[in-house]
């Protein structure tokens, strides 16, 4: 009787009007409900509907994803603004239909999907499913679909796009993110990631195309249909012989006599990484063995994030210290991001910031460029960038090199459209990096690459063992030259967008309506940028010469002390990021007075400008 009754329940869930009390709820529920072939997603739903959860309903139903810095993301679960099934077919049903519009040939050229190692036993969702279920919906629509055999770093679809001449193609990963994340990010033909207005367009056609087509969840077609493709070797081939074109050393790196760890952080990185070694002639790095292989769990670590330093490399540090190996690599879950960690004569290791290791490559990259460069190179044709909330590292040493410095807005999707565009013109790209140790070396991909910045690190690291000279000596030397930079990165979460709107406004009528600041604290403010809003009191017009971006909160604050500071959102995650950077000249050597003025100001622009206690905010903490 019971199991009729239950039986009864499912078949009204799936053919009743659904009666919450609130229409646009009611009308999301009977879609879900028709639309989900996902088991597991459809019962959760099912359940929720079950127990009158209408507000969780809500919250799951009544909403959609945007893309952010790294496309669309989110945590992996049943609704619509959750990353599964059916929302990974709506967005790609959008995607062609967009696509179609924009590219005639776009069913010669085709589209690449690759994947991560992700995945989330409750809701039947990995990275791998939906990267077929990506594929399948282009399938149907005969359209050509490249799709990676096995797990890739993100880098190789960005990679594939130009080299295939595609028109596009989309890397299912949440990176670093907590591993119950996942997301769709998304590379135009130039092979860089999509802006604006391409994002926009995007989602108006996912609106258009929510009810998944005939076809679309036919994953079959990924064994049967003749216009897949597994372009796994060929672009893996082409990648390792493209890296050759920033190793500068090979004999060298054959003979060093330096040991590297390398840890993959239960991601896609471990034979991507050792072949890129075995590109420029050294040894293998010594892996981490709890780490070398895929674990959706990511069960040896607080969070899959190598960014958060000591605390999350604690296998790594460990093993080279049995192993007698000085330098440790780490790839993120993805292997686009690296951090690096020296064992010091101290015996304590020293976890390199994103910003130092940008010093390390962007005097090594133009190093390298000036003694090998050809009779008629011109240094006023070669170029680096980095995000505007980097260090401005780069920019000293332009300065005296004489080489061009741009800054982008934050995220590598800006950087690679304006590579994108300096190649275009003939321009020179050595060196491009975001903070949040996103390095690219060189131009072969558009995006950031953990893979060729871990084997450029080792080069670098075995050049300066030559000579005696350690990473963090080399650094030294770099700000001995160009002058110190010390900056601080940290970050607060807040669950609550109300109250992180609630602090940029404060921000924006400070002591009157539309006054920012003029002091945090004892600090006084030279100039304010606000991106969100558009306005720079640097400018003669007073308006930004960054692009405006609505969607995100950002304001920068120069001070009179020649210190930076910026707020902003994360575009992944419920942060509010704080990046402050003292930018000493040359001369200035007294490092200690640096690190206390910077560290004042950073307790008074926590203290006057996030208020934390009063926001309910938290600490960042691993």
């Amino acid at each position: 009787m019971a199991e009729n009754a239950e039986g009864d329940l499912n078949s009204n869930l799936l053919h009743a009007p659904y009666r919450t009390g609130d229409p646009q709820l009611d009308t999301a529920i009977g879609q879900w409900l028709r639309w989900d072939k996902n088991p597991k997603t459809k019962e959760q739903i099912e359940n929720l509907l079950r127990n009158g959860m209408n507000k969780e309903l809500r919250d799951r139903l009544c909403c959609r994803m945007t893309f952010g810095t790294a496309g669309l993301r989110s945590a992996m679960g049943a609704g619509f603004c959750y990353i599964n099934d059916l929302t990974v077919i709506q967005s790609t049903q959008g995607m062609y239909k967009y696509l179609e519009r924009c590219f005639s040939d776009f069913k010669q050229r085709g589209f690449v999907v690759g994947y991560d190692t992700r995945g989330q036993v409750t809701s039947s969702c990995s990275s791998q499913r939906l990267a077929k279920l990506t594929a399948a919906v282009l399938l149907a629509k005969d359209v050509p679909v490249y799709l990676f055999s096995r797990y890739v770093p993100t880098p190789f679809v960005p990679y594939a796009v130009q080299e295939l001449k595609a028109v596009a193609g989309v890397m299912i990963t949440a990176s670093h993110n907590r591993k119950e994340d996942n997301g769709y990010k998304v590379y135009w033909e130039t092979g860089a990631q999509i802006t604006s207005p391409h994002d926009k367009e995007i989602l108006k056609c996912i609106e258009e195309c929510v009810e998944p087509w005939n076809g679309s969840w036919n994953d079959n077609l990924v064994d049967t249909s003749p216009l897949k493709k597994d372009p796994l070797q060929d672009i893996c081939r082409k990648y390792m012989e493209d890296l050759k074109k920033i190793c500068f050393y090979r004999e060298l790196n054959s003979k060093t006599t330096l040991k590297f760890v390398h840890t993959s952080f239960h991601g896609v990185g471990h034979d991507y990484v050792q072949l890129a070694f075995q590109v420029f002639g050294f040894k293998p790095p010594i892996p981490v063995p709890e780490q070398k292989d895929p674990d959706p769990d990511f069960s040896t670590v607080k969070c899959p994030n190598p960014e958060e330093g000591e605390s999350v490399l604690e296998l790594s540090l460990r093993l080279a210290e049995k192993e007698n190996a000085r330098i440790v690599l780490a790839t993120d879950p993805d292997a686009d991001r690296l951090a690096v960690a020296e064992l010091q004569e101290n015996d304590c290791w020293k976890v390199f910031t994103g910003n130092e290791l940008a010093a390390l490559f962007g005097w090594w990259m133009f190093d390298c460029w000036r003694k090998n460069r050809s009779r008629n190179a011109d240094v006023k044709n070669v170029y680096m960038l980095a995000t505007t909330v980097s260090s401005k590292i780069l920019k000293a040493i332009a300065l005296k090199e004489g080489f061009h410095f741009e800054e982008t807005l934050p995220g590598f999707k800006w950087i690679g459209s304006r590579i994108k565009d300096l190649l275009e013109k003939g321009k020179e790209v050595l060196f491009a990096f975001e903070e949040s140790i996103g390095f690219l070396c060189g131009t072969s991909v558009l995006d950031k690459d953990g893979v060729s910045a871990a084997v450029v690190i080792a080069e670098m690291a075995s050049y300066l063992e030559t000579s005696n000279v350690t990473l963090k000596e080399q650094l030294s030397k770099v700000y001995e030259k160009y002058g110190y930079h010390m900056s601080k990165t940290s970050y607060f979460l807040c669950y609550d967008p109300p109250t992180i709107k609630n602090i940029f406004e404060r921000l924006r009528n400070f002591e009157s309506p539309k006054e920012y600041p003029k002091f945090c604290g004892k600090f006084a403010i030279l100039h304010i940028r606000d991106v969100t809003t558009g306005y720079d009191s640097s400018q003669p017009n007073k308006q930004s010469v960054l692009p405006v971006s609505k969607s995100s909160q950002m304001i920068t604050f120069t001070f009179q002390n020649g210190c930076v500071a910026t707020l902003r959102t994360s575009g992944t995650e419920p942060k509010i990021k704080y990046y402050a950077e003292m930018c000493a000249s040359p001369g200035q050597s007294d490092t200690a007075l640096l690190e206390e003025e910077l560290k004042n100001l950073i307790e008074a622009l926590i203290e006057n400008f996030l208020e934390p206690s009063k926001n309910g905010l938290t600490w960042r903490s691993v």
